[in-house]
């Protein structure tokens, strides 16, 4: 081999070793309404809210109805609520067929500020009541294409894409043969996306099964949040659930404060707050509903942190749970995605 050629050969291999590193060294991100924002872990997150859920059901729901501005006007004095605590990035938990309605969110983040993360997936609990009728003669390949094509190309021809998936079963073993679907299906988005997995839950009856069904699609814990974990009575099931890998998201801080306290107290003297989200599950404006009652989203700040403080929790403990671990839950990157990013 002359020497051009080697120096050639030498060149194109240091190109590709290179592009490889890029590849494999690319910053982590989350995917929000307005784009990629790269992660960090100093800003303040709530992991599972709501602004808006429509519970008509998935053969009746008519987003085209829904008034943007009238909604604002009731909603934005409660998100605006937010600014004093320094929330920067909020979790929109609605699936669609349930309420979700991607440019109401941009609308919002816009003009409030905040980064907010909208969703791909489906909603099979209560009874597959929020599924239309199309999906049940899918197979769990064509749905998670349907929801990896949301990611690449945004959700129903707007540029806004999906920061996770978000599913829904009824808590049971052996699961519903649909929501066995939306498991792999979910599985399989995220293998070709690096989007995390939210599955509604609640009992850790359901969530064994679940993570059965990723772990032969070799999908790691670490990519699936047990949703409503709270509604578990068994304290063991948590160690058993962070030992496997996976996120703890006790959601309901809008409703029981006094319940998750014992609960996080518990996962402090456990050393498993690592594994730990919480969030209000709050919001909830109903376009069925002439009169709105809307849950705030301030308890956490206004009741749950100082309960916490009065238990020994360190400001460091609580960095853990408000920004270090949505930020790991949440962000997307090649070490999530076999092979890197390939999209």
């Amino acid at each position: 081999m002359t020497i051009g050629k080697t120096m050639a050969v030498s060149l194109l291999l240091l190109v590709v070793v290179l592009c490889g590193c890029s590849k494999s060294k690319e910053k982590p991100y989350l995917q929000t309404v307005n784009g990629k924002q790269y992660a960090t872990t100093n800003q303040i997150w709530l992991t599972h809210e709501h602004v808006l859920v429509d519970f008509i059901g998935a053969d009746s729901i008519m987003p085209s109805l829904w008034n943007h501005d009238s909604i604002m006007e009731v909603v934005l004095p409660y998100l605006d609520s937010l600014k004093s605590f320094k929330v920067a990035f909020l979790v929109d938990a609605t699936p669609n067929y349930l309420g979700r309605d991607a440019v109401l969110l941009k609308k919002i983040a816009d003009k409030m500020g905040i980064m907010i993360l909208t969703n791909t997936g489906l909603y099979g609990a209560r009874t597959n009541r929020y599924i239309p009728k199309w999906v049940k003669a899918m197979t769990p390949q064509e749905l998670a294409e349907h929801w990896t094509a949301e990611f690449e190309n945004g959700i129903n021809n707007t540029p806004i894409k999906p920061g996770f998936i978000k599913i829904g079963i009824d808590s049971a073993d052996p699961l519903d043969t649909l929501h066995q679907k939306l498991v792999e299906a979910a599985g399989l988005t995220h293998l070709k996306t690096g989007l995390v997995i939210a599955s509604h839950t609640g009992k850790a009856i359901g969530l064994w099964p679940q993570l059965k069904i990723l772990n032969e699609l070799k999908v790691p814990p670490e990519s699936f949040i047990w949703v409503h974990a709270q509604e578990e009575p068994n304290p063991q099931n948590y160690l058993k659930a962070a030992k496997e890998g996976c996120w703890i998201s006790l959601d309901g801080l809008g409703w029981e404060l006094e319940k998750h306290l014992e609960k996080l107290v518990y996962a402090k003297q456990n050393n498993i707050l690592d594994h730990i989200l919480i969030s209000h599950d709050a919001g909830w404006y109903d376009p069925q509903k002439e009169q709105q009652n809307i849950q705030s989203y301030t308890a956490i700040f206004r009741k749950l942190l100082p309960a916490l403080k009065a238990k020994g929790f360190s400001e460091a403990d609580i960095d853990q749970l408000l920004s270090i671990n949505p930020s790991r839950a949440y962000s997307i990157s090649s070490g999530k995605i076999p092979g890197g990013f390939e999209y």
